[in-house]
């Protein structure tokens, strides 16, 4: 009896690290998994701009790339002005994020260290904003810009981005803010600075992942909305993702040069991720824990 309990004591210990492989095993097949389900549709929107127009539409299409071409990206450059969409799809964008940024945190640093009338109300109503759906609000702001004079026109625009960018940067950077311990602020003030000078100089390079991470997503936002652009701007002040719809004709849609398209207006959202990454994933985790 003595041999078989020591033997079934021996036995337990082996038996851990293979539960903890079997394990680690399966979370790695699953991270695959979600990695391929979520990098599919760019792997084959990169596959369908670089090969000929003919395979694009082919009915039983190749998984690889039988031939490589750039003459999607020819095409899709001649079919209609691409610079111009751009360049008002990065004024729209980065304006939006400036000026998101500035009024957020103004607005996040209130809500947070500062105890007013109506302090409650306003955060439930930053809420509520965020579950009000986009669509239910085309015609009012249709409406409101059309007697403000601001219909076809790049600041309203900007104006209507900001209404629906705004509540998440503010919900966002107050928790930040209320991470950042106020005992950093109260030890500054006593050594002679103000309250202005205590948060630039001890708040605000605590805050600045944070601040990445929300100026990213703002700027994601805005270069991607398709919904608003195409309701409150013509054809000549179209925006980037509006002119990504000038492949759809009446004779079908031309896939190569729209995923072509769709390839170049990625450049600049993957381009400024490369940029602020590691503020970005700090950023991302700053706000999770409760300082």
């Amino acid at each position: 009896m003595s041999a078989i309990a020591t033997s079934g004591r021996t036995s337990s210990p082996g038996s851990a690290p293979s539960g903890r492989r079997r394990s680690k095993l399966g979370w790695n097949v699953l991270g695959l998994l979600v990695f391929v389900t979520a990098g599919f549709p760019v792997y084959w929107m990169l596959n369908t701009a670089f090969k000929p127009a003919k395979d694009a539409i082919d009915p039983d299409p190749s998984l690889f790339p039988t031939g490589l071409t750039l003459d999607n990206f020819r095409r899709a450059l001649d079919i209609s002005d691409f610079w111009g969409p751009v360049g008002r799809s990065l004024i729209v964008s980065l304006s939006v994020v400036v000026i998101g940024i500035v009024v957020g945190m103004l607005a996040a640093l209130a809500i947070s260290r500062f105890a007013f009338r109506g302090r409650k109300i306003v955060i439930v109503g930053i809420l509520a904003v965020q579950m009000v759906p986009l669509v239910a609000m085309i015609i009012p702001v249709f409406l409101l810009l059309n007697d403000l004079g601001q219909y076809d026109k790049l600041t309203g625009l900007i104006i209507t981005y900001l209404t629906f960018i705004l509540p998440f940067t503010v919900w966002t950077l107050r928790g930040f803010i209320v991470n950042i311990p106020k005992e950093l602020e109260e030890a500054a003030m006593v050594d002679g600075c103000s309250r202005t000078s205590a948060f630039i100089r001890v708040v605000f390079p605590l805050l600045a992942p944070g601040l990445v991470a929300t100026s990213v997503y703002g700027f994601i936002q805005a270069w991607n909305e398709y919904l608003y652009a195409l309701m409150l701007m013509s054809q000549k002040n179209q925006t980037a993702t509006v002119w990504l719809g000038n492949f759809t004709t009446l004779h079908g849609t031309e896939y190569a040069p729209m995923m072509a398209g769709a390839t170049m207006m990625a450049v600049p959202i993957v381009a400024l991720f490369l940029i602020v990454q590691r503020k970005m994933a700090a950023g991302l985790t700053a706000g999770a824990v409760k300082g």
